[in-house]
């Protein structure tokens, strides 16, 4: 099933100039994909689907391997290594990690541009992420886990 959402994103990100996460979880729903927001953020995510700009100086999502490639593989890294847990704290997520990275890890969550996060703030070891709506704190912090993997 995820597959075949995938495939149709990328048909309709193709076919379509698709501006914003609900204007394609619309585009799914109509299409039987039961999805969120949330399911469609990851989605893009997933993808390596990146906003270009379109005409009338808007912007819409296009397929492109640039992201991951070139910057998705540093960050991840360096999530990978740095991150020690995720906690949630109502709409704020918690992320603790090895002592003097909190930063770079904060750089790398802005980098992957998680639409849901407000902003970020990072000291030595402790990043809070602001979520726009506690409904879509467990989203992000999957999202996350997805970049970090298992944790210690």
């Amino acid at each position: 099933m995820k597959s075949d959402r995938h495939n149709r994103i990328i048909e309709l990100v193709t076919k379509n100039d698709i501006e914003t996460q609900e204007e394609l979880a619309a585009y799914l729903k109509e299409d039987g994909y039961d999805v969120t927001q949330a399911t469609v953020s990851r989605d893009i995510r997933k993808l390596g689907l990146m906003k270009v700009p379109a005409a009338a100086g808007k912007q819409k999502y296009a397929v492109t391997n640039n992201f991951y490639d070139v910057t998705g593989k540093k960050y991840i890294h360096v999530m990978k290594d740095a991150v020690i847990s995720v906690e949630r704290a109502e709409n704020i997520i918690v992320i603790k990690t090895v002592s003097g990275m909190a930063m770079a890890v904060a750089a790398a969550i802005d980098a992957l541009e998680i639409e849901e996060i407000a902003g970020s703030i990072a000291g030595d070891d402790t990043i809070m992420c602001a979520v726009k709506s506690t409904s879509l704190v467990d989203g992000v912090i999957e999202s996350i886990s997805e970049y970090v993997g298992p944790l210690m």
